[in-house]
């Protein structure tokens, strides 16, 4: 394994806390692999045997609802991780995930990650600390459809991704803005109408990039009152 593709991984959730000697071992009996632009990765109701890591590139979520409607659940890059809940619990995938792009993802058995649970309790707190991240995640979802603008939910999901917690940065985005408006629950035009509403909060879109001039100042416009964010 890269030395770079190691460093992303030892600074995920699921890694990050765990002894080096398990790291070691763990990421000694991971593979990395390449999926192409709409390549499946896994489908729901497959056994889960496995955790993901993203490397590069943008991984989606999704189940497929009794008419056929596609509902994102999540969408994945760089440094982020998937699959835990369900493979820890030897369960099956409840949902089905898909390269959005091209993208490579390390691939770590779930058996290998177990054995360093049994033989440690910080491999076994770094496990738990990142099942509650998915969980958290997906409560805080919820809590923004229900309770911020559409504006709001797109700049709380540019500062999920954005690498500085203040300052300016610049974030990538998935070239597929349907694919973004599915995970914020709103329609593709909803979401060119939400991007217009953050310029003056200091976002600029150029294709697949966000340029967000002040990171501090847009999570502030995340948690201002839905009723004054409304009135700009």
């Amino acid at each position: 394994m890269k030395p770079e593709h190691r460093q992303i991984a030892c600074q995920t959730l699921l890694l990050t806390s765990v002894p080096e000697g398990e790291v070691d071992r763990i990421l000694s009996e991971a593979h990395v692999t390449r999926f192409d632009r709409g390549q499946t990765i896994f489908l729901q109701g497959e056994t889960a045997n496995a955790i993901y890591i993203v490397l590069d590139g943008w991984v989606k979520l999704y189940r497929i609802a009794a008419n056929g409607a596609e509902a994102i659940v999540g969408v994945f890059t760089r440094g982020r991780s998937f699959g835990e809940a369900v493979a820890f619990r030897k369960d099956v995938y409840p949902v089905s995930a898909e390269a959005v792009t091209p993208c490579t993802l390390i691939r770590v058995e779930a058996d290998s990650y177990l054995r360093g649970v049994r033989n440690s309790p910080e491999t076994a707190i770094a496990m738990l600390s990142s099942t509650f991240a998915h969980l958290h995640s997906l409560v805080s979802q919820l809590e923004a459809m229900k309770a911020r603008t559409g504006a709001q939910r797109v700049a709380e999901f540019l500062c999920e991704l954005a690498p500085c917690d203040d300052g300016a940065c610049e974030v990538t985005l998935p070239y597929d803005k349907v694919l973004i408006a599915g995970r914020l629950g709103m329609k593709p035009e909803s979401l060119s109408r939400a991007f217009a509403k953050l310029k003056p909060e200091g976002v600029t879109i150029q294709q697949n990039k966000a340029r967000i001039a002040d990171v501090g100042r847009l999570r502030t416009y995340v948690e201002e009152d839905p009723a004054n964010a409304w009135n700009r």
